[in-house]
C-alpha cells in the first residue's frame, strides 16, 4: 500500500508539473498576443488591474500611408483576394517596422498608422526613425506584387508630421491604444494631399531632420494657399542606397487617388466597366 501511495504521489507530481508547464506556455502566448495589441507598459498595468491614465507626449512623429486606387482594386477583386492583398502588404510592413524604433498604432482598411516617440520617448530621434522606416517601406513597395493582379502596381502615399500628441487606452471591451491631437490630423492630411510613391513631410518634420544633420534629401513643395506653410518631399538620405520607385508624372495631382483603366488587365477591366454600368442603371 505504501508503494502504491508513493507511486500515486509521484504520478500526481508529474501530472501537476505537466499541467503547470502547459499553463505557462499558454500564459506566454496570451502575453505575446496582448503585447501585439497594446504597448508593453499599458498591457502590464491592465493585467495588474491598474487604470491607465492618458499621457501627453511633447515630441513625436506620426506616419500615415494609404494605397492609391484601393477602392478600384477592391472592386476588381473578390473579397478573399482583398484580404490576402492587405495581409501580404501589412506582413511586409510589419517586418520593416520591427527594425526601427517605432510603434504600430493601427490599420484601418488600407490605411497604416505608425508613431515614434510614443509610447517610448526617444529624444529627437523620432523623426529620423519614421523617415528611415518610410524610405525602407517605399523601397519594398516598388517590388511588391498583387498575387491575383500582378499587372497592377501597388502605389502608396505617405505623410509624416511631428508634434505633440495625447495617448490613452479607449474602451474596456477590446481596448485600443489611441493617439489624439492636431499632429494626428496634420499627418493624415499630408498623406491625403500627397502623391503616389512620395513621402510628404511637414515643415516641422523637415526642420527636425535638418537639425540631425544626417544628410536627408528634401525638396520643397510650395504651398498653393496664400499664407500656408510649404511642405516637402523626402527623397532619400546619405548612405541610403536602396532603389526607390519613380513617382508617376501627374499634372495637378488629378490622379493621385486612383488608377487608370490602362493599368487594369483587360479581363478584369471589362468586368469593372460592366459593374459600373450596372450601378449607374440602378441609380
Amino acid at each position: 500500500m505504501l508503494r502504491m501511495l508513493e507511486q500515486y504521489s509521484s504520478n500526481l507530481e508529474d501530472l501537476i508539473k505537466e499541467r503547470t508547464d502547459e499553463l505557462e506556455i499558454e500564459r506566454k502566448k496570451t502575453d505575446k498576443l496582448i503585447s501585439q495589441l497594446l504597448p508593453e507598459s499599458v498591457a502590464r498595468s491592465l493585467k495588474l488591474g491598474n487604470p491607465v491614465e492618458p499621457e501627453h507626449y511633447a515630441d513625436s512623429t506620426l506616419y500615415f500611408s494609404d494605397i492609391v486606387g484601393f477602392t478600384t482594386i477592391s472592386a476588381l477583386s473578390e473579397p478573399i483576394e482583398v484580404v490576402d492583398l492587405l495581409n501580404d502588404l501589412y506582413t511586409l510592413f510589419d517586418a520593416i517596422i520591427a527594425t526601427h524604433d517605432v510603434y504600430k498604432v493601427e490599420t484601418i482598411g488600407d490605411a497604416y498608422m505608425v508613431a515614434s516617440g510614443v509610447p517610448n520617448r526617444n529624444g529627437t530621434r523620432h523623426a529620423a526613425e519614421v523617415s528611415n522606416m518610410s524610405l525602407d517601406i517605399l523601397h519594398c513597395i516598388g517590388a511588391f506584387k498583387i498575387k491575383h493582379m500582378p499587372e497592377i502596381k501597388v502605389k502608396i502615399r505617405i505623410g509624416l508630421h511631428s508634434g505633440p500628441v495625447v495617448a490613452g487606452v479607449v474602451g474596456h471591451t477590446m481596448p485600443r491604444y489611441c493617439l489624439f491631437g492636431d499632429t494626428v490630423t496634420q499627418a493624415s492630411h499630408l498623406e491625403a494631399t500627397g502623391l503616389p510613391y512620395r513621402i510628404h513631410i511637414s515643415l516641422r518634420t523637415m526642420k527636425i531632420l535638418a537639425s540631425l544633420k544626417m544628410g536627408y534629401k528634401m525638396e520643397t513643395r510650395p504651398s498653393k494657399v496664400k499664407g500656408a506653410e510649404d511642405t516637402f518631399w523626402l527623397g532619400g538620405r546619405d548612405g541610403f542606397t536602396k532603389p526607390l520607385p519613380i513617382p508617376p508624372d501627374l499634372t495637378g495631382g488629378a490622379s493621385n487617388h486612383g488608377i487608370s483603366l490602362d493599368e487594369i488587365p483587360p479581363d478584369r477591366r471589362q468586368r469593372f466597366l460592366d459593374r459600373q454600368n450596372k450601378n449607374k442603371m440602378k441609380k
